[in-house]
């Protein structure tokens, strides 16, 4: 057992650094809760004013206490912390739950104690968990280091949360819906101990069917997203997290058409996504979705169906079904036949099942039995509404029955029983016997709606990321030129060498210094052609008019030199001129970007949409986390509006998707192999039938 679960999970003594006999103090209520709810440890108050605190023989420090302590509890001023922690590594004790706050999250001196206790810890060989939280609470134990008032029931949701405040309501709402839980803990200032680490131990965790976290940063994304998907893919424990602070509340230079675009939203989304975390967007959805992967298989197909007492709420249920992106089931021939002839004729035998306002539970049963029995059907929602012949408790049994007999066969059911006051007693019911309710049709279909999420995501085979052989040599000198030159923006003659150097087609090039080159390089190309300013200082050509094009001509070629040089001097007179690129025209086609932002969490963020000058407008861009593999290209172009564009539409040919994919893959190894790239945008990137030819290449590095 290693020194984290040993000190979280199953500590045999718990020191309580800060216990008093005050009962208005926290160290109270930290020291009530440890011995109240029948932790079976020995239990040390640590308070060198006292002999005894709540019947337990008190202590003036760990130092004190003859016996081993694996686990302490501080409860003290902040600028105390320190040497309490350092007498807990002298002592042995194998982990802290700091409670105090006052540290990183004051700023100034308190990050400088927060550091010391990092030090402190590391030095030991101790985990910490905190500083400014409210404890860890374990019924598996059980043990309630929090001062939250209560312990909460049984259960195997695991839930952290970064928000102590948010643990207080969460605790006492669960209490109230009879929602039970493994493992609670707060993670606070995470100094230490982080999600990560909570996510491998649940991982394992055979009282923990489901993981939940309110997180509002992640430490380490790349760990995160491997530990994620372990947990998720082999471990079979799904993740569901809601991540608050993603809005962009400032802004920062970006250069690149991919960075405005990007954000710490997109590059969540895309994260959470590709690890297999379903992402709530609020605690009612968090818990809405815990409580379904916790008490029912996890949705094995999307086609659903539905028993109703009352037509109206069937028909917002299959609206709800088919907004998800799930299937109202398509029930069997011999199942419409037999619920025929088992219920009254004015019912309505299809899908949704329509049991009539009069139906006693008999009629729920044999509806819902055929139902499930159906192998069309992956799930069902039984929807009650309290009427004057309804029997709530007797339906909510018999629901409850029928879905215990059919979940080994790996048949979903989740009930909205609406209605307040006489659905009260069905709602409790269906909560003993692990059926989630829901008060609504559509809470009940977007829990099933994340489950089919994770399933999708559960069901993937894994693939090997692709390789392609690049002039890696050719890549780090012009690296290397760029940074001897002091410059983090390239040229676009710089970007084409990268872009060649990974195997993208580029149109043929060459930089003319006056007018002259400009009509020789021309005419060696070949009319028509394009010309460019070139400037390391000028990025976005075309919003300064310093692109030309159609140049068909050698006096086209002259004016065209001389125009967008001029443009240049008079948009941006400080800017560095070197010329005009002088480029192959190639024919039109359908214009799409591929791009990259270095996101502070998870890396390179690579996008992709339709481009060309109207991407910003549009905004028509998909995200994911680099490297990635061929599907994820795949999902990628058709995730975007433009997806039937790009497969050809009124007679339009085909656009060679292959190629799309190719160039995707290809900026992905880039940008996962040199991490100096910080943003990248081949834009356009102008697909053919058969090809794809970037265009224009765009570049910074650190």
């Amino acid at each position: 057992m290693d020194t984290f679960h040993r000190a979280f999970f199953a500590p045999h003594s718990v020191a309580v650094i800060g216990a008093s006999a005050d009962t208005t103090k926290l160290g109270h209520a930290v020291l009530l809760n440890v011995t109240q709810y029948g932790y079976p440890g020995r239990v040390y108050p640590i308070n060198p004013k006292a002999d005894t605190i709540l019947g337990l023989r008190a202590y003036p420090s760990v130092l004190a206490v003859p016996d081993e302590i694996d686990l302490a509890v501080v409860v003290i001023p902040a600028p105390l912390v320190a040497a309490a922690v350092e007498q807990c590594g002298q002592k042995g004790v194998k982990g802290v739950v700091i409670i105090t706050a006052g540290f990183r999250e004051v700023g100034g001196d308190g990050m400088k104690m927060e550091r010391q206790l990092v030090d402190i810890v590391r030095q030991y060989h101790m985990r910490m968990v905190g500083p400014n939280c409210i404890g860890i609470i374990d019924t598996v134990i059980p043990l309630n280091t929090s001062f939250a008032a209560g312990m909460p029931r049984p259960g195997n949701i695991a839930f952290m949360t970064q928000s102590g405040a948010l643990a207080q309501a969460v605790l006492d709402w669960a209490a109230g819906k009879g929602i039970g839980f493994s493992r609670f803990v707060s993670i606070g200032n995470k100094a230490d101990c982080n999600e990560n680490d909570f996510i491998e131990a649940w991982g394992d965790d055979p009282h923990s069917k489901v993981i939940l976290a309110y997180l509002e940063d992640i430490r380490d994304g790349a760990a995160f997203m491997a530990l994620a998907q372990r947990v998720g893919r082999e471990k079979k424990t799904p993740i569901l997290a809601i991540k608050s602070g993603t809005t962009e509340a400032g802004t920062r230079a970006i250069s690149s058409h991919t960075g405005s675009l990007a954000g710490s939203e997109r590059a969540y989304n895309a994260a959470l996504k590709q690890s297999g975390v379903v992402r709530a967007t609020s605690i009612e959805g968090l818990f809405d979705y815990s409580i379904a992967f916790a008490y029912q298989p996890v949705l094995r197909g999307n086609r659903l169906a539905v028993v109703t007492n009352a037509g109206g709420m069937g028909v917002m249920a299959t609206d709800a079904i088919e907004r998800a992106g799930l299937s109202i089931a398509r029930l069997a021939p011999e199942t419409i036949q037999s619920l025929q002839q088992k219920i009254p004729e004015i019912a309505n035998a299809a899908n949704p099942i329509d049991v009539r306002g009069d139906a006693y539970e008999d009629r729920y049963e044999i509806a819902l039995r055929c139902a499930l029995a159906d192998p069309n059907v992956d799930a069902a929602i039984p929807i009650l509404i309290p009427q004057e012949l309804t029997r709530v408790k007797e339906s909510a049994l018999v629901i409850a029955a029928v879905a215990r007999e059919y979940a080994p066969s790996g048949k979903t059911v989740v009930a909205c029983f609406m209605g307040e006051e006489r659905s009260r007693e069905g709602v409790q019911l269906l909560t003993e016997n692990n059926i989630p309710n829901y008060p609504f049709p559509e809470r009940a279909v977007d829990a099933l709606r994340a489950m089919w999420e994770y399933r999708q995501w559960l069901d993937r085979p894994s693939e090997d990321m692709p390789h392609f052989d690049f002039d890696e040599a050719a890549i780090r000198m012009t690296i290397a030129a760029v940074r001897a030159d002091r410059r983090t923006a390239l040229v676009e003659s710089e970007a084409r060498t990268i872009a060649q150097a990974i195997g993208l087609p580029v149109p043929r090039t060459k930089l003319a210094r006056n007018a002259e080159e400009a009509i020789t390089i021309a005419s060696g190309i070949g009319y028509p052609v394009v010309m460019k300013i070139a400037s390391p200082d000028i990025l976005h050509k075309s919003d300064i008019g310093g692109v030309k094009v159609g140049i068909a001509s050698d006096q086209d070629a002259r004016d065209a030199f001389d125009l967008v040089t001029y443009r240049a001097s008079r948009f941006m007179p400080d800017a560095q001129v070197w010329g005009v690129t002088v480029q192959q025209m190639i024919p039109q086609g359908k214009e799409v970007i591929i791009g990259m932002s270095r996101d502070p969490q998870f890396g390179p963020l690579l996008a992709f949409g339709m481009g060309g000058v109207y991407v910003e407008v549009l905004k028509d861009v998909t995200f994911r986390v680099a490297p990635i593999a061929s599907r994820d290209a795949t999902e990628m172009m058709e995730e975007i509006r433009g997806a039937p564009l790009l497969r050809g539409v009124r007679g339009e040919p085909p656009s060679d998707l292959n190629a799309v994919r190719d160039a995707i893959l290809r900026v992905s190894q880039l940008v996962s192999t040199f991490p100096e790239i910080v943003e990248m945008d081949v834009n356009p990137l102008v697909v053919h039938r058969s090809g794809a030819v970037a265009i224009d290449v765009r570049m910074v590095i650190q």
